[in-house]
């Protein structure tokens, strides 16, 4: 495999592919940043370059991550794809719909395998609430609500280049924050349509895209369902999803799950406690990844599709985009330092 990007978003990466080396070999890693002091960060027989092209001829690379910031995906990953190398994009899959809809049309063009790291759906908490859900051991779902109540301060995290703005990230706390809930949400429960919302730019902040959006939405059997997601809660909670089922409540708070059934059972399974808030945003256990990792491997050796495809990926995005317009959010002046 290689990596290309290592910028924050790469340390899970990194982290997972280390784990993983019985199974994956790091021939390359891609950096434009300081292909020296690169090195330090990837495996001793690992070669760094910032030269993309050369780790696509290289015959003996099969797969590559795509780590850099959204606005190249469609580029950069529409090379590895063009080159006849599996690819495994960070999330979202670009920073507009029609740009994320190109790049998924180019994968399907092709017999490789594409997915998008999306890693929520690999947590334990995650997986049992589906198996639940799929059982039909809750009940019908009556309600669903997600929150996604995050910190992100102005000098810690937004004043860095480019962050906020439309240009690099495509959006704010729904597509680059509160992706990774609402993706495992609409995954889990369906979302038919946005009955209303509201996307605001808070005074908190001073960013082009948004740090607030609240929406009330109909789910995949008709259920009313809600949803907040903020960067400007300080000091920020864990994200949670609860859902109201005619035999049990559900809680599923950051990576842990509690289940309250009416006839006084309860099943809980423990995860980790951290959250994505703070401006520390890789501040977590590379689990997850792992699991996502292991999945991709699996679709490149038997021939499926990932578990997080290209398609699946782009419903959500849809979904964002579905949000931003019942908001009648307008982006407004970039974030600029104090």
């Amino acid at each position: 495999m290689a990596l290309i990007g290592l910028g924050p978003g790469s340390q899970p990466h990194l982290a997972s592919l280390s784990e993983l080396q019985d199974r994956v070999d790091l021939r390359w890693a891609v950096t434009k940043s300081d292909p020296e002091n690169a090195r330090a960060m990837v495996p001793a027989h690992t070669r760094v370059t910032d030269t993309i092209e050369l780790v696509l001829q290289d015959p003996g690379v099969e797969a590559v991550i795509v780590a850099t910031p959204a606005h190249t995906h469609l580029a950069i990953a529409g090379q590895a794809l063009a080159a006849g190398k599996h690819t495994l994009v960070e999330k979202p899959l670009d920073v507009s719909l029609a740009k994320a809809e190109e790049l998924v049309r180019l994968a399907a063009g092709t017999d490789l395998r594409f997915g998008v790291v999306l890693q929520h759906r690999f947590r334990p908490a995650a997986v049992r609430l589906r198996e639940l859900l799929s059982s039909s051991a809750l009940g019908e779902l009556q309600a669903g609500v997600l929150q996604v109540p995050w910190w992100r301060s102005q000098g810690g995290y937004y004043d860095q280049t480019g962050r906020g703005s439309v240009a690099r990230d495509g959006g704010g706390v729904l597509l680059t924050q509160a992706i990774h809930a609402l993706d495992l949400f609409r995954s889990l429960v369906g979302v038919r349509d946005v009955v209303a919302a509201r996307v605001r730019t808070t005074a908190i902040h001073r960013m082009e895209t948004e740090d607030f959006a609240a929406a009330l939405l109909s789910l995949g059997n008709g259920a009313p369902g809600v949803l907040m997601a903020t960067t400007a809660m300080y000091p920020g909670r864990a994200e949670s999803l609860e859902l109201v089922c005619t035999h049990a409540t559900v809680s599923l708070v950051g990576g842990s799950l509690r289940v309250l059934f009416h006839d006084g059972r309860t099943e809980v399974i423990a995860g980790e406690a951290k959250s994505g808030s703070g401006d520390s945003i890789m501040d977590f256990s590379p689990a997850a990844h792992i699991a996502l990792h292991r999945d991709f491997l699996e679709a490149i050796t038997h021939g499926r599709s990932p578990a997080v495809s290209g398609e699946e990926a782009l419903e959500t995005h849809r979904l964002i985009e579905k949000i931003i317009a019942a908001g009648e959010f307008e982006p407004g002046p970039a974030a600029l330092p104090a």
